[in-house]
This record gives C-alpha cells, structure tokens and sequence, in this order.
C-alpha cells in the first residue's frame, strides 16, 4: 500500500497501475457485471508471490513488473473496499 502514495508524483506509474489492474480484474471476473471476490483476488496473490519467492525476487526501488502488479492488487483492495467485508 505505501506505493499508493506515490500515484500524486508519477503520472506514469498511475497509468501502470491501471493496466495491471485491468488485467488481473479480466482473469479473475467472468462478466462484466460481476463483482471482484476477495477470495479470488487473495488467491490470485498468494500463487503470484509464491511465483516471485520461488524466483528470489526482491522488492527493487524503481518498479518492475511485479512490483507494479502487486501496487495494481492493493489498488484493487482499496478500491473495492476488499478488506472490510
């Protein structure tokens, strides 16, 4: 969540973001009617990092593609209110 903060100074990390976002959205949602799970999404992250610790990734200080997809996952948990259901 701390990468959230940086969206006011990186026009381009917004734009990253929201593809992502998209994208891990499309896998997990059928429909376009149909609601993000929780379920699906936390799912989604733990075969994700488990992918990332298999391959001794490390949070960089720039972003890469994973860092940029878990910032689109925490955007996708505040945005849709994911943590207090």
């Amino acid at each position: 969540m701390p990468r959230l903060t940086e969206f006011a100074f990186e026009p381009g990390l917004v734009a990253a973001v929201d593809q992502h976002a998209a994208a891990v959205r499309d896998a997990l949602v059928p429909g376009p009617r149909a609601e993000l799970r929780r379920e699906d999404l936390a799912d989604y992250v733990l075969g994700f990092t488990d992918v990332l610790t298999e391959n001794g990734w490390r949070e960089p200080v720039g972003y890469d593609f994973a860092a940029v997809r878990l910032t689109a996952v925490c955007w996708l948990v505040r945005e849709h209110d994911l943590l207090s259901r």
